[in-house]
């Protein structure tokens, strides 16, 4: 890696961080993300800078129920929405920054690795507020929704996963609040993590900022970031290898490529549903508009590929 090689943003799936066959002890845990820290070092391999971005919906979810289960047998206070997204920040962003200086050091690639808490202002006029819909934690049964219902939970079926979700309001980003200092990183030839989760949602008040209950889409939070660090690409890698059209239908269809015109039609006609493929597509639309670079939708295990267009749906101009 040198100062002159591209710079990519790369946000990881929570996939990327936990094993999707549902074990997530912290064993569990640090084992998978270390397969994808070394999937991160191949690419910085193949010439890249890598700024990291990662989600966190599982852990915050679980983070919420902990903070419930406290509040009710432990008399402890409850945690603030935006407190245990910064404390999942914290804690995922540890894991990630220790399992990717490992995964350096075991390729002979020197590299100086750190985790920036991010905070990422918000509207608090935004609708998203009156209507959440950001799915948190893991899938709920039928007998235990109904529990958490009367906790005031708000919860939205999964009909893929066959159970329930608990939903959350997700307000568009506006600013990276430390953006500056994610640049002066960069420019130092730091591989950063930062906006984990999307970063700690706060917004303006008369005394400064302020955190609010939220949690931001971080695929949406990572394109303002790429913007922001005119990145050369944009990578979002989730558990699929392309974005589809009809996709589980009859018909499906993967999609190599996509214009910006392509991808605001294909959004419009609601080829992608908000809760999945709808952020990715919307903040790679966002970003190819704001900058010369390029995105692209794929699978942890298939990023080079799609970086270099072997694999993956690219989103151009």
């Amino acid at each position: 890696m040198t100062y002159s090689d591209p710079l990519l943003v790369v946000a990881l799936g929570g996939n990327a961080m936990q094993d999707p066959s549902g074990d997530d002890t912290v064993g569990s845990d640090f084992a998978r993300t270390t397969e994808t820290a070394r999937q991160l070092v191949a690419l910085a391999m193949r010439g890249w800078r890598l700024v990291i971005t990662h989600g966190n919906g599982p852990q915050v979810g679980n983070h919420l129920y902990r903070s419930e289960l406290g509040a009710q047998h432990g008399d402890l206070p409850l945690l603030p929405l935006e407190i245990c997204v910064a404390d999942t920040q914290g804690g995922m962003g540890y894991m990630l920054q220790q399992c990717l200086a490992n995964a350096f050091n075991e390729a002979h690639v020197p590299a100086v690795v750190t985790a920036v808490v991010t905070q990422v202002l918000v509207d608090g006029d935004d609708r998203a507020f009156r209507s959440p819909s950001k799915p948190v934690g893991e899938v709920i049964d039928d007998a235990h929704a109904e529990t958490l219902r009367e906790h005031g939970w708000e919860l939205a079926e999964d009909k893929r996963r066959g159970g329930w979700r608990r939903v959350v309001a997700s307000p568009d980003p506006k600013e990276i609040v430390e953006a500056g200092a994610i640049q002066a990183l960069v420019d130092d030839g730091v591989i950063v993590i930062a906006a984990g989760g999307g970063g700690v949602p706060v917004v303006h008040t008369d005394e400064g900022l302020t955190g609010i209950a939220a949690v931001v889409d971080k695929d949406l939070a990572s394109a303002l970031l790429a913007i922001d660090l005119r990145a050369d690409a944009l990578a979002i890698l989730t558990d699929v290898e392309h974005a589809s059209l009809g996709y589980g239908g009859p018909d499906e269809r993967a999609l190599d490529e996509m214009t910006v015109a392509d991808a605001r039609r294909h959004l419009e006609a609601g080829e992608f549903p908000a809760g999945s493929m709808g952020p990715k597509v919307e903040a790679l639309a966002r970003y190819v508009s704001a900058t010369d670079g390029y995105g692209v939708i794929a699978s942890i295990s298939k990023a080079a590929d799609a970086l270099s267009g072997k694999s993956g749906t690219r989103v151009v101009a």
